[in-house]
C-alpha cells in the first residue's frame, strides 16, 4: 500500500474527496495526525481492557470513562492541534491501562493495542506503522466501516463529554462506546456483523442525545423563543465559541458587572435561547458566523476569543495572542486555560486581557430568532397541526448539520430561498448559517425556519418528528410531510445520521458530497436499506422534494 504522509479522511472537506494524504485541509500537520492516530489506537487498547473488565464482573471508574470520551473528542476534526498535549494523553491513556490489566483475572488473549506500553521516544515509529491509523486495516469495506463507527463514536463522545461537564452521566452509553471501540480491533467480524453494530451505535446516539438534553435543559431550562442581538455595544468584549454551555456560564458569572460584554459565535449561538443564561444582561449578542469565517471576523472582534470546544481554524498571527484554548480543544502558541468536571474555571486571564482591548467592530445589525427546541415546538403542536390540515404547511424539510468552506455550500442557502412558501424548515448546528439571516417570513405566524439550536440539540428535531408521527397517527415515520436534506462536515453529524438510521429515518440526502470514508460496496448497503442519496442541483432537488 502506498504510503503517505498521513492519511485522513473524517470530514466531509477531506482532499479530493478521498483522503488528506499531506496536510489536513482543516490545517492539521502530519506530526499531529499521527498523535491523533495513536491516541485513537491506544484509547481501543483502554476499552479492550475495560470491556473485559466488566465482562468479569468488574467495575470502571467514572473517570476512566471520562477519559475515553475526552480522548475521543480530542481527535474530531478542528479540536486539537497541540501535539504535545496530545502526547500527554496518550501517555496518561497508557498509565491507566497499565493498571486496569493488572486487575484483570484473566491477562491472556489481549489485542495488541491493549499491549502497547512503548515509551514516547518510540511514539512516531508506532504510528507510522502498519498498526495504526486509518489504513492499517487492509479490506476496503471492514476499514470503512470500522471507520464509520469510529467516527460516530467520536461524535456521541463529544455529546456525553458536554453532559458530564454538567455531572449527567449514562453507564450503559460509556460501557457501549467501549465496547464497540474494542470490536473495531476484532478481525473475525464480517461487514454484516459492522452493519448491525453501526446501527447499534445509532441507538446509543439517541441515548447520548437524550443524556445531553437532559443535562443541559436541566440545568439552563428549556430554550424559549428568543430574539438575538447580532450588532455590538460600546464595551469590550470576549467572544465565546464552540459548544460548552457550562463554559459560557462560569465565563458569564466571572464577568458581571466588570464593564465587559459577552458575545456568542457560531455554535454558541442557540446558549441565548437558555433562561438561565438569557438573564445575563451582558451577554449581549452573537458576533459573526459560521465557524470558517473565523479568520477575518475574529481580526475584526478586536477583543479575546474562548474556544471551547472543536471548530478552531489555526488562527492569523495578528489575533493569535487574543485566541484562547479549554476543555480539549488546543492550538501550540495559544494559551490554555484548564479545569477538572465540577470545578469552577478561572476566567480571570482572559478578563484582564479583554479590559485593554477595543471594543468590537461592528459586522452586521438586527437580530435573528430562535428557540424552537422540542418543548417549545410541542406548546405550538396545536397551531402548527392546524396549518398542517389547512395545507397552510405543505412540508417540512429538515435542514441541520454542518457548514463548511466550500463554495459547493452555498447549494443550501439557494435551496432555502427557492423553497415554495408553504414549507417550513427545521434546523439544528450551525448549517442554518447559510439561510438564517435571510428574511423568508412566516406562515400563519409560524417562522419558516424553526432553529432548535446546536448540532448537539438535533435531539430536539427526531423529537418533534416522533410528536407529529403521534399526533397524526401514523404507522411509519417516513409517512410525515418530512423530507431531510441534510448539511454535513464532521464527526457530530455521523452519529445524527446513525441516529435516525436507528429510528427508521429513510431517503436522507445528505450534502454537500458523500463521505470518503464509504467504500462503494457500503455505500450500496446504505442506498439499498436506508434509500440514503446524495444532492443534486437545487432546481432538481426541489423538483423532486416537491412536484
Amino acid at each position: 500500500m502506498e504510503k503517505h504522509d498521513m492519511f485522513c479522511f473524517q470530514c466531509q472537506e477531506t482532499a479530493r474527496g478521498t483522503g488528506c494524504t499531506r496536510v489536513g485541509v482543516c490545517g492539521k500537520r502530519p506530526e499531529v495526525a499521527a498523535m491523533q492516530d495513536l491516541l485513537i489506537y491506544v484509547t481501543k487498547g483502554l476499552s479492550f481492557v475495560t470491556t473485559k473488565l466488566r465482562q468479569e464482573g468488574k467495575t470502571v471508574d467514572k473517570e476512566v470513562n471520562h477519559l475515553i470520551t475526552q480522548n475521543l473528542f480530542t481527535t474530531i476534526t478542528n479540536a486539537s492541534f497541540d501535539r504535545e498535549a496530545i502526547i500527554k494523553r496518550i501517555e496518561n491513556t497508557v498509565k491507566i491501562k497499565d493498571d486496569l490489566i493488572s486487575q484483570l483475572d484473566d491477562k491472556n488473549n489481549l489485542v495488541e493495542a491493549a499491549l502497547f506500553n512503548d515509551s514516547v521516544e518510540n511514539y512516531d515509529e508506532v504510528a507510522a506503522s502498519d498498526k495504526v491509523g486509518v489504513l492499517s486495516t487492509e479490506d476496503e469495506d471492514i476499514r470503512s466501516l470500522r471507520e464509520m463507527i469510529t467516527y460516530g463514536l467520536k461524535g456521541l463522545a463529544a455529546y456525553t463529554k458536554h453532559a458530564n461537564t454538567l455531572l449527567y452521566d449514562n453507564e450503559k452509553v460509556d460501557e457501549f462506546i467501549q465496547m464497540a471501540l474494542a470490536k473495531t480491533l476484532d478481525d473475525s467480524l464480517t461487514v454484516e456483523d459492522l452493519v448491525a453494530l453501526t446501527l447499534e451505535t445509532g441507538k446509543f446516539g439517541v441515548e447520548g442525545m437524550a443524556l445531553l438534553d437532559s443535562a443541559n435543559c436541566g440545568t439552563y431550562g428549556n430554550p424559549e423563543i428568543t430574539k438575538v442581538n447580532i450588532g455590538v455595544g460600546k464595551n469590550p468584549g470576549i467572544l465565546i465559541s464552540g459548544h460548552d454551555l457550562k463554559d459560557l456560564e462560569n465565563l458569564l458569572e466571572q464577568t458581571q458587572d466588570k464593564g465587559i460584554d459577552i458575545y456568542t459565535h457560531s455554535e454558541m449561538l442557540p446558549a441565548h435561547y437558555y433562561p438561565k443564561l438569557k438573564k445575563y444582561k451582558h451577554l449581549v449578542g452573537n458576533y459573526g458566523n459560521a465557524w470558517w469565517k473565523q479568520k477575518e471576523e475574529f481580526e475584526k472582534f478586536n477583543g479575546p476569543i474562548l474556544m471551547t470546544t472543536n471548530c478552531i481554524v489555526p488562527p492569523s498571527d495578528s489575533y493569535k495572542d487574543r485566541l484562547w484554548t479549554t476543555g480539549v480543544t488546543g492550538y501550540p502558541g495559544c494559551r490554555h486555560i484548564d479545569g477538572k468536571y465540577g470545578e469552577t474555571k478561572d476566567f480571570s486571564a482572559i478578563i484582564e486581557q479583554a479590559k485593554t482591548c477595543a471594543p468590537p467592530e461592528e459586522l452586521e445589525n438586527g437580530n435573528i430568532t430562535g428557540g424552537f427546541a422540542h418543548e417549545q415546538v410541542f406548546a405550538l403542536a396545536d397551531k402548527i397541526v392546524e396549518a398542517v390540515k389547512s395545507g397552510a404547511i405543505r412540508k417540512f424539510v429538515v435542514m441541520g448539520g454542518c457548514d463548511g468552506r466550500m463554495k459547493s455550500r452555498d447549494y443550501y442557502r439557494e435551496f432555502a430561498e427557492k423553497l415554495p412558501k408553504d414549507v417550513v424548515i427545521l434546523t439544528a448546528g450551525c448549517a442554518k448559517y447559510r439561510y438564517n439571516k435571510l428574511n423568508l417570513g412566516d406562515i400563519d405566524g409560524i417562522p419558516r425556519v424553526l432553529d432548535a439550536g446546536q448540532c448537539n440539540d438535533s435531539y430536539s428535531l427526531a423529537l418533534i418528528a416522533l410528536k407529529l408521527k403521534e399526533i397524526f397517527e401514523l404507522n411509519d415515520i417516513n409517512e410525515l410531510p418530512i423530507i431531510f436534506n441534510i448539511a454535513w462536515y464532521e464527526q457530530k453529524a455521523v452519529i445524527v445520521l446513525f441516529a435516525l438510521l436507528y429510528l427508521g429515518v429513510k431517503n436522507i440526502h445528505l450534502g454537500p458530497t458523500l463521505p470518503g470514508f464509504l467504500s462503494p460496496n457500503v455505500l450500496k448497503v446504505l442506498v439499498e436499506n436506508f434509500q440514503i442519496s446524495g444532492i443534486q442541483t437545487v432546481d432538481e432537488d426541489l423538483q423532486l422534494f416537491f412536484d
